[in-house]
């Protein structure tokens, strides 16, 4: 997410690093390449000349405090910019109504239809509503079935009218169904057009003006740089929308258009899509898109994923095992279960501050655990659950069961007492449980 620009910006910022001091010229050869860092990932030149003139204009009305280098001072002016640009506060979306109606819009392959779907699990797990997606595109020969298989994914019912043209009359059947059945909140997917065109504005607004939703949101392919600026203007104009929704943010992207957006349409990025996943979907929060693009990383967001997968008992049990020695390959098994649903393993690491750096040019896939996986799978129940009797013979049995080298099996078992090593001695650090020595 965002390499291209972060990059770039920290190659600039690296300008100051080792001054002595602020000067006119060392700041003005800084926000020269800042400048060039933004307009070469594709933020239009009017929002990059804004943005580094107040970057210069804060930075040479700042003392250096002598605990402070230059460098580090002109990025947290530079995080404090980008914060504002891209909006300072995350803003929540509206659910207000009964039911709440939020409109979706946006251009064809844009991704409206999986982000629908997106919302209603995120709504439904994380916001305790109860949701049903309308199927309001009737021109795109899939878009009805693909809504319905995405809904039985996630668990949300979907109304659809097959052979049905009209979107207003197939969403209005769908909100008096929504009230009688006590649904909180209708998400209601409409057409896109491969381009913006009068037609298409025409129906947006006839289903905005009919259904008069509490939220309409704009959805739009990050990677496509100003064009999608150029979109949600006109979108915005017609339609007057409540927030837009950028998608493929993990794709190659150069963040100009999450960098622009705000600032040409003067409306809130409200979420962001990460992956192909349904529960691939963040709030939108400036602060922390700005630390991740200075490469500082993103741990709020990492300790809120870890927290909707993290259960309180499972952990005290856990922490149990560890102080008398107790924890296990199923242990390991379990934890790794619990890693992979909070979402892309390269995401996931790069919210760690540095290490964003470390991973750029690597691949690291969802299957990045399987190697772990096939060897602890082809241990029997008493191996896994001993892990000290795992001998040369055990080895190789396992080895060959996994279709992996003794190698990598040894590798696993030391990466294994390393990592139990080190979570003991955290867990007895902590000090938070007082357990009694079990007698032998």
């Amino acid at each position: 997410m965002f390499e291209n620009i972060s990059s770039k910006i920290e190659k600039a910022l690296h300008t100051l690093r080792g001054k002595g001091s602020i000067t006119d010229i060392n700041v003005a050869e800084t926000v020269k390449e800042v400048r060039k860092a933004l307009l070469d990932a594709d933020v239009s030149y009017p929002v990059a000349k804004e943005f580094t003139d107040r970057v210069k204009q804060e930075a040479m009305g700042r003392n250096v405090i002598q605990s402070i280098e230059p460098g580090q001072l002109m990025v947290k002016i530079v995080h404090e910019e980008l914060t504002k640009l891209m909006g300072e506060q995350a803003v929540d979306i509206n659910l207000k109504g009964t039911p709440s109606i939020i409109l979706i819009a946006g251009l064809q392959g844009s991704g409206k239809t999986t982000f629908s779907a997106k919302l209603a699990n995120y709504l439904k797990t994380k916001r305790g509503r109860n949701v049903m997606m309308v199927a309001g595109d009737v021109y795109r020969p899939a878009a009805v079935n693909q809504l319905q298989v995405l809904g039985e994914q996630v668990g949300v019912p979907v109304y659809a009218q097959p052979g049905v043209t009209d979107p207003v009359k197939i969403a209005n059947d769908a909100l008096r169904e929504a009230r009688m059945k006590g649904v909180n909140v209708l998400i209601v997917d409409t057409a896109g057009r491969l381009a913006v065109d009068q037609e298409m504005m025409d129906e947006i607004a006839k289903l905005k003006e009919s259904l008069q939703p509490q939220e309409t949101l704009f959805v739009v392919d990050s990677m496509t740089g100003q064009d999608a600026v150029n979109t949600a203007k006109a979108f915005n104009e017609r339609i007057d929308y409540d927030g837009v929704v950028l998608t493929k943010l993990d794709g190659d992207t150069r963040g100009g258009a999450a960098l622009t957006i705000r600032y040409a349409v003067k409306k809130p990025i409200k979420f962001v899509g990460i992956g192909e996943k349904m529960d691939a979907l963040d709030v939108f929060h400036p602060d922390r898109m700005a630390s991740r693009i200075l490469g500082m990383g993103d741990v709020v967001s990492l300790v809120e994923r870890a927290q909707e997968q993290y259960n309180e008992e499972e952990a005290r049990k856990i922490q149990k095992r560890l102080v008398r020695n107790e924890y296990n390959y199923e242990d390991f098994l379990a934890q790794i279960a619990q890693i992979k649903k909070m979402g892309n393993m390269k995401d996931l690491l790069g919210m760690i501050p540095g290490l964003n750096k470390i991973t750029k040019d690597v691949e690291i896939g969802d299957d990045a655990f399987v190697p772990i996986e096939s060897i602890i799978g082809s241990m029997t129940p008493y191996e896994r659950r001993n892990p000290s009797c795992l001998n040369g013979s055990r080895k190789q049995r396992i080895a060959a069961g996994s279709g992996r080298t003794i190698q990598e099996v040894n590798r696993l078992v030391k990466q294994f007492e390393d990592t139990r090593k080190m979570m003991k001695a955290v867990s007895t650090n902590k000090g938070k449980l007082n357990l009694p020595r079990r007698h032998r």
